[in-house]
């Protein structure tokens, strides 16, 4: 049954992705005049509430001043309890639905994309995208206590690898699973970072297409491999994260 319901959610969000896409192509949605100008890629991640965990990932690029859907729509999981409004370049004015750490919610708005990662030594063929391989000796600190709190660090020789002895709380970025074989890293609470606002926010790898995150978003290998292929680092991309139904109240810090 939960099986059924699931699916039915994803084909609901499939119907509502193409209902916004031809928003986008017709009367280009009044959100995109909230992107930085400089910006001609937008990964769009929606889903119909803000408590639900299932989404939809769209891809639009701007060719000759017009904003065009890419490919069909992607099914993303993102935070086991929803999303709720990060710290990136939109302006938050709903402090009610504001992350923190380990809320297990998937932040929202408007951020930019940092480095992609993965396990591998060189990046996916055909990427240009920038990229850096994840060691045994690569840590994401959310540890808010710590002065590197949401920052990857890398323990370098001849310190010794042990992380218990510098942080409370840390992600090992080379996982024993596949989960941060492809990433991306989401320029959530960066500017400035503020302690407890949440930490360590990627794209990467799902577990299963029916398991949640703690915060991230999470797709299947082969889709992340479609997207990190697709990105340009001279398009300016960023990610829009937010329930559909909260689309019209993003704006830029700028405006």
């Amino acid at each position: 049954m939960q099986t059924l319901i699931q699916n039915f959610l994803y084909t609901l969000l499939f119907c509502l992705s193409i209902l916004l896409s031809g928003c986008f192509q017709q009367s280009q949605s009044p959100w995109l005049t909230q992107l930085p100008h400089d910006t001609q890629q937008v990964l769009l991640v929606s889903n119909h509430s803000w408590s639900n965990n299932q989404a939809i990932l769209q891809r639009f690029e701007k060719q000759q001043g017009i904003w065009k859907q890419v490919a069909a729509p992607i099914p993303v999981q993102v935070g086991r309890n929803g999303m709720a409004w990060g710290r990136g370049l939109h302006n938050i004015k709903d402090l009610s639905q504001f992350k923190q750490e380990g809320d297990g919610k998937a932040p929202a708005g408007i951020f930019k994309l940092a480095s992609s990662f993965g396990y591998a030594s060189v990046a996916l063929s055909q990427q240009t995208y920038p990229y850096r391989t994840a060691t045994s000796n690569d840590y994401y600190i959310d540890d808010s206590d710590s002065k590197d709190y949401n920052r990857w660090v890398q323990i370098a020789p001849p310190l010794e690898n042990t992380p218990k002895m510098y942080w409370k709380s840390y992600e090992k970025m080379r996982r024993d699973d596949a989960r941060y074989e492809l990433g991306i890293e989401i320029e959530h609470n960066k500017t400035p970072i503020l302690a407890g606002a949440g930490s360590a926010i990627f794209m990467h790898v799902w577990k299963d297409k029916n398991t949640s995150t703690s915060g991230c978003t999470a797709m299947s290998k082969a889709n992340m491999a479609v997207i990190l292929r697709w990105l340009k680092q001279d398009k300016q991309p960023v990610l829009v994260q937010v329930p559909s139904q909260a689309l019209g109240d993003l704006r830029l810090f700028a405006n």
